[in-house]
Order: C-alpha cells, then structure tokens, then sequence
C-alpha cells in the first residue's frame, strides 16, 4: 500500500481528493491536513510515502512545504496540485524537489495514476504546463522587486507598501517602476496581474 499524505486548505476538495484516491486499492490515505506548516509532521508521524500539496495554502505555502519534506522526510516524495497551472509554479516546485506537478481538474484515475508513478521514482508533469513553463522563461525580477509586487498586490497606496516591506517610498517607487519595465506593463496593477499569472509571487 502507497501511504498518502493530502493537504489543501479547503476541506471540501480534500475530503474528495481522499475519498476518490481512497478507493483505490492500493493507496492508503494515512494523513489530511489544511496548513503548509502541518504538512512535515504529519508525514513523519503517519510516515507518508507520497505527499500530495496544493500550492496555495495558509501558514507555508505548498512549494515551501516541499522544501521542508525533501530536508525531513527525504523518502517522502511529492506531487503537488493546484488550480492555477502557472508556469513559475512548476519550475519553483521542481527546485524545491517535487516529483510532480498536476491540476486539479486531472481526472480521479489519472491522479492516482500520478502518485504511483511519483511513488515508483518517477516524475510526473502535466504537459500543457510544462510546454508553457519552457515557454515563459524564469521570472526576469528580483527578489525585492518580487517583494514589491507582492505587497502591492494588497492594495494599498506607496506609503502602505513601503511601510510593509521597511523601504522608503522613493525605493519602492524604483523597484514598482523597474518591475512594471520587466512586464511591460502600463501600471502596477498590470506589472501585478502578470507577475501571478506567470506564478512569480508566491
């Protein structure tokens, strides 16, 4: 029996998630979390053999939860998922040493299928993805410009920004400016929407 670890913070899709992939026989479901920072010591406690991570969840993010793992639990493989396929998503995961990368839409079966094959050493990648991901290229900011556009993703004026990132406002206007040049984007929202489409700010 593969040991399952599964975290997504909505409890809905998790519950589904571990009741499809349940069904399976040979697939143990051993441990449900809902928070990035629960995720290595469950799978040390149920002693997971594959991690299945949504990307985007509450106290660690799923990439950094896989960073964790791989430093812990370095037996413990991981597939992530998410339902944002952003391309800077796939190459950060894959750093951070996921042996996987599927959406959520990936039909029940399929996704079992994925965590056999990541249990088994092999790696699995949805293959729009990873065409759009050798496209898109690396993020081309930096990390402070990164740090920037996060904060302005908040909302919030310059004054607001600076006071999250500790910089003077006439910094931030440099690295919002710098990074709207990178995206070739008319303003900061813009520079924002790509930035996440493109899955350069988590």
């Amino acid at each position: 029996m593969i040991r399952l670890l599964i975290a997504d913070d909505q409890a809905l899709v998790r519950g589904a998630l571990a009741a499809l992939l349940g069904l399976e026989h040979d697939i143990e479901v051993v441990a449900e979390v809902g928070r990035g920072d629960q995720v290595l010591a469950a799978a040390v406690e149920h002693q997971a053999q594959v991690a299945l991570l949504d990307v985007e969840m509450p106290g660690l993010d799923g990439i950094a939860a896989a960073a964790q793992l791989r430093k812990g639990l370095p037996g413990c493989r991981v597939l992530m998922v998410t339902t944002f396929g952003r391309p800077g998503y796939l190459r950060r995961a894959m750093q951070a040493g996921a042996s996987g990368f599927v959406v959520k839409d990936t039909p029940a079966k399929q996704l079992a299928d994925a965590v056999r094959r990541v249990h088994s050493g092999l790696r699995v990648v949805d293959p729009t993805l990873a065409a759009e991901t050798l496209t898109s290229g690396e993020s081309p900011l930096t990390d402070r410009e990164t740090e920037v556009l996060r904060a302005a993703s908040q909302g919030g004026t310059v004054a607001d920004i600076a006071k999250a990132t500790f910089l003077s406002e006439g910094t931030v206007r440099n690295y919002l400016s710098s990074a709207m040049g990178k995206t070739s984007a008319r303003t900061r929202a813009e520079a924002v929407h790509t930035a996440e489409e493109n899955g350069w700010l988590l």
